[in-house]
């Protein structure tokens, strides 16, 4: 047989050289004659000894030979069409069976998906590039594609052949996309993407679109399914579609999976007693083995749900290499980590939240990017998904490297994680992790570390426009989610629409007043009369932004000491002043947010390491203030007024914030719609006041309807005998006020009392008065 290919053509593919290695390998037709046709099947198979064609209407193999290169096999068919056939490969005796991948010419992924996502609009780009199941001329296997537009050559490797880079080399399409069907695969393939630069340096990638990884130190890529698991939760997303969240109760427990509990908790007690003696925190040593999805359903739901909590809020999850970087540094954008199992476990555990009306929010990290060596980092060879001057690209503190927002590939690239997230996975928020550091060109930078924009200010625009786009899509396409900002300066309008040029969030964490609330209650009471303005400065203005109250995982950790170490005094006044903190901050208007172990005062810093202290809850004071959150979040998502008007000025307002002199602040939180309002009074010194006077709008019995200072939660139990009738004594320029009893270190809410008649609904003298001498 003469060869029809050339030792050039031969030379590209041994030294993968060519960018379309289809033209040269797979079936080719060489003649027509007579109605027979021949063809030539050519194929490259690295230290191969034999190489032979199967054909299924031929009863015997076609031997191939070698051409222009010993590892390189041609053999001429006639046939008048070639049927999908096989090659069998004996390596020094030792045979198999392939289905050659270069006869496969169908494309899976468009010339207008390649022109759509490199205009930066193609959302579903998660569903042409990366690793797909498909079946092609009855051949079930894998379609592969990734986004390396500069790179020389791309193979696809794995375990399916030996991740050798010579073989399975990638076809590239419009100089963007490279592709390639792999037949016989399946899910649970590993593999990753070897990649030569134009110099000819080799880089072995991660999928930047893969679905799951190998659990770490491994980096490899998973082929899966995440079309597999049958959801149970229609009613519920029905339902968040239909709801506007601003105006419902969110009480939000933040939390990070790895380090909440690594053993059993159907009874907490169990691992810390041996018989009735009590084991020191000292001896006790968590499981190595962190609990998986169907465990975190089977333990963390229930609890969260006693709790009274309406969401949980997950550090982040996406697949990631060091524990230690609780998250924030992802490498696998698609990819769940595989931690705590596949992708399958984590779909069930967030049904199993929504199947018992509990929200999923999930921290979301476009800002930067590790430069570890499998992920996005300089990954064809050239700076694609990061800027090339460091002077826009690094953050140096952190070691890490900043999206290009300024390409549209990376920013379809991340605007279609955001929606993968929510579609496959069904959750019902992001909060976006660091979004002070996406929004100024010089955040952590000194002067002459970083470059003005084109108008020669420190805004980076093109981040401004990337999260209008991200917010703007996400709400079109999920109405009732939760887009969350954790943005920490003053810039305006974060939680606005981009139609009035906002950031297009729904919600911005409100920096400012944890700051300002724990400076305030870090202090000896004695000097909180000094500090008022800590306390009162965030009413004027709560209202600018829909802001969300977090106590979050930053300020337990690196030595700022847990919260309710943060407290002054003596035992029994930190936990005074922990509830008082955490009471203040229900009744202030805002959506709720708490880091996990808050809810028993855990002594130490969170230890990502190990496990919450959850020792503690053998001890009343820890398990009496775990009861106290339970009654606060029952509370909270009962009373209309706490919830419904946070973000509008008629939702608050004060009845005094000047009595400084006792530190004591009182408000109101109102419902405008039902016109329901709650009376808030907060005493944040250890000297209670027995006859403490505040005026109120209206006449009646006003029932003491949550006291801190509870004998339940481990308080004094000093209060007003459950509520107080007004005294017609003008007041606080209201006509109406109260004589209370204000307990030491503890804040008060009462309600109005309304009572129903049988012909009508009425407030009588009589009523009121027998109920208060009872």
């Amino acid at each position: 047989m003469t060869s029809k290919i050339s030792l050039e053509q031969v030379n590209q593919i041994v030294n993968n050289l060519h960018h379309n290695p289809f033209e040269i390998l797979g079936c080719h037709p060489l003649s027509n004659t007579f109605g027979q046709k021949k063809w030539a099947i050519r194929s490259y198979i690295p230290e191969a000894t034999e190489v032979s064609v199967i054909l299924p209407s031929k009863k015997k193999p076609i031997q191939m030979r070698s051409q222009h290169h010993p590892d390189f096999f041609e053999c001429e068919v006639r046939a008048k069409e070639i049927e999908v056939y096989r090659l069998e490969i004996n390596h020094n005796g030792k045979k198999r069976k392939v289905c050659d991948p270069y006869q496969f010419t169908e494309e899976k992924v468009t010339d207008y998906d390649i022109y759509l996502f490199g205009q930066g609009d193609h959302y579903e780009i998660y569903r042409k590039l990366g690793a797909h199941l498909q079946t092609i001329r009855g051949v079930k296997g894998v379609y592969f594609a990734v986004w390396a537009p500069n790179a020389r050559n791309v193979s696809v490797v794995g375990d399916f052949n030996s991740w050798d880079g010579r073989q399975y080399q990638m076809r590239k399409r419009q100089d963007m996309i490279w592709e390639l069907f792999v037949p016989d695969l399946d899910v649970g393939t590993n593999y990753k993407y070897e990649i030569k630069n134009i110099e000819g340096h080799i880089y072995v990638k991660s999928d930047p679109f893969g679905f799951t990884q190998e659990v770490r130190p491994k980096t490899a890529s998973i082929v899966f399914d995440v079309d597999c698991y049958q959801w149970n939760d229609q009613a519920w997303l029905d339902r968040r579609a239909k709801t506007d969240p601003l105006t419902q109760p969110i009480a939000v427990y933040e939390i990070h999976l790895g380090s909440w509990l690594h053993t059993s908790m159907e009874d907490p007690l169990k691992q810390y007693r041996k018989g009735a003696q009590i084991v020191p925190a000292s001896e006790y040593k968590p499981s190595a083995r962190y609990l998986n999805y169907y465990e975190l359903a089977e333990k963390l739901v229930p609890y969260v749900k006693k709790l009274g909590y309406t969401h949980i809020e997950l550090l982040p999850i996406a697949e990631h290499p060091y524990d230690g970087s609780w998250g924030y540094q992802v490498t696998g954008y698609y990819a769940p980590t595989s931690r705590y199992g596949t992708p399958e476990d984590l779909m069930y555990f967030i049904d199993q939240c929504h199947l018992h009306n509990i929200g999923v929010i999930l921290d979301w990290v476009p800002g930067h990017f590790p430069k570890d060596a499998h992920g996005l980092a300089y990954f064809d060879g050239t700076y694609l998904f990061e800027h090339e001057d460091p002077r826009k690209g690094e953050h140096k503190s952190w070691g890490t490297l900043v999206f290009n927002y300024g390409r549209n590939e990376v920013c379809n690239f991340l605007i279609a994680n955001a929606l993968f997230w929510f579609e496959k996975y069904h959750i019902d928020g992001i909060r976006v992790d660091a979004v002070a550091s996406m929004l100024y060109l010089d955040y952590d930078r000194e002067d002459g570390e970083w470059i003005p924009n084109e108008l020669g200010g420190r805004e980076n625009i093109e981040a401004v426009e990337f999260l209008r786009n991200v917010n703007r899509t996400l709400f079109e396409k999920f109405p009732g989610i939760i887009s969350i900002a954790e943005e920490s300066t003053a810039w305006s309008m974060v939680s606005r629409p981009p139609e009035i040029g906002g950031l297009g969030f729904n919600m911005k964490w409100n920096m400012g007043w944890m700051h300002d609330i724990l400076d305030y209650f870090s202090m000896d009471p004695w000097f909180r009369q000094f500090h008022q303005n800590d306390i009162t400065f965030s009413m004027w203005y709560h209202h600018c932004e829909n802001f969300m109250l977090a106590f979050s995982h930053d300020e337990v950790v690196h030595g700022k000491s847990s919260m309710i170490s943060k407290m002054p005094g003596d035992e029994w006044q930190k936990f005074a002043n922990i509830r008082s903190l955490f009471t203040y901050m229900y009744a202030h208007p805002g959506k709720k947010t708490m880091f996990m172990g808050m809810e028993f005062a855990q002594w130490g810093e969170w230890n990502v390491w190990s496990d919450l202290e959850w020792h503690l809850l053998q001890y009343g004071r820890h398990k009496q203030l775990k009861q106290f959150f339970i009654d606060l979040n029952t509370l909270y998502k009962s009373e209309l007024a706490l919830y419904k008007n946070d973000f509008d000025e008629e939702g608050f307002q004060w009845i005094d914030c000047s009595d400084n002199r006792h530190s004591v602040v009182s408000f109101i939180r109102r419902d405008s719609d039902s016109e329901e309002f709650i009376i808030t009074i907060c005493n944040f010194t250890p000297q209670p006041h027995s006859h403490y006077r505040i005026g109120v709008p209206e006449a009646g019995f006003y029932r003491e309807i949550f006291n801190s200072d509870s004998r339940d939660y481990g308080g004094s139990n000093m209060g007003n005998l459950g509520g107080k009738m007004t005294d017609e004594w003008f007041f606080h320029n209201y006509n109406y006020s109260l004589d209370l009893c204000l307990p030491p270190l503890a804040v008060l809410m009462l309600k109005l009392e309304v009572f129903e008649d049988d012909d009508e609904n009425v407030e009588t003298e009589e009523t009121l008065a027998t109920l208060e001498e009872e």
